[in-house]
């Protein structure tokens, strides 16, 4: 099978983005503009800049408490969010547990018609299975496009993560785990029904992630 990518671009300088952008969906069918590695100020520059990309652009503004770099307020976040949004990107990912808490805030993506992908990391563990699927049920009231990743510390937790994909034929699921030991859930989860993995162009930005040209010299 042709492994379907989406390189994860975690770039400081603003100016840069739109020719790492033009590079990156050169080589891959998706890219995600990581904007919180960017200072709020440049992000409707950016947004300007790539916004003919952003079709095939994943936006992401991940939070410290969430494992991103955005330090912010939430209620600045959330604006920002919304600003997005008015771009239509391919997908929006906001995080499961701020579409939980904020009404307002689905009801603003609903009403701007954007395809949102809900986001629920877990950076220490894996979740048993009976919180993986809950989790998943629970995620599913607000998207279609799921996804749920975790840190793995053995072959079962990869195991658990990659079961996911038994409950989740309506909809489209991009689980995997992250860490040097569960590297292979990251391939193998395109086998079981993910639209695509996560690759960087160069080093890594999470861990265990491959790069573009591992994924490509693997088919």
């Amino acid at each position: 099978m042709k492994y379907k990518t989406c390189v994860s671009i975690a770039e400081k300088n603003p100016k840069k983005i739109k020719y790492i952008l033009k590079n990156a969906l050169g080589k891959s069918e998706y890219a995600e503009v990581r904007f919180d590695f960017l200072k709020s100020s440049d992000i409707p520059n950016v947004l300007e800049s790539i916004k003919n990309r952003l079709p095939r652009c994943v936006c992401t503004l991940r939070p410290k408490n969430e494992g991103g770099k955005f330090s912010g307020s939430e209620k600045e976040r959330k604006s920002i969010l919304k600003l997005i949004s008015e771009y239509n990107p391919f997908l929006l990912d906001v995080e499961f547990n701020t579409l939980k808490k904020d009404q307002k805030l689905r009801q603003y993506l609903k009403k701007s018609k954007t395809t949102i992908l809900v986001s629920w990391h877990d950076f220490k563990k894996t979740p048993n299975m009976k919180k993986l699927n809950s989790t998943l049920k629970e995620m599913r009231k607000f998207s279609n496009h799921v996804k749920i990743v975790t840190v793995a510390k053995s072959i079962n937790d990869t195991s658990n993560i990659l079961s996911l994909y038994n409950k989740s034929s309506k909809i489209k699921l991009i689980a995997f785990a992250m860490g040097e030991e569960a590297r292979f859930s990251r391939i193998l989860c395109l086998h079981l029904g993910s639209p695509f993995t996560y690759v960087s162009l160069g080093k890594a930005i999470a861990p265990g992630q491959f790069s573009l040209n591992d994924i490509k010299s693997f088919q």
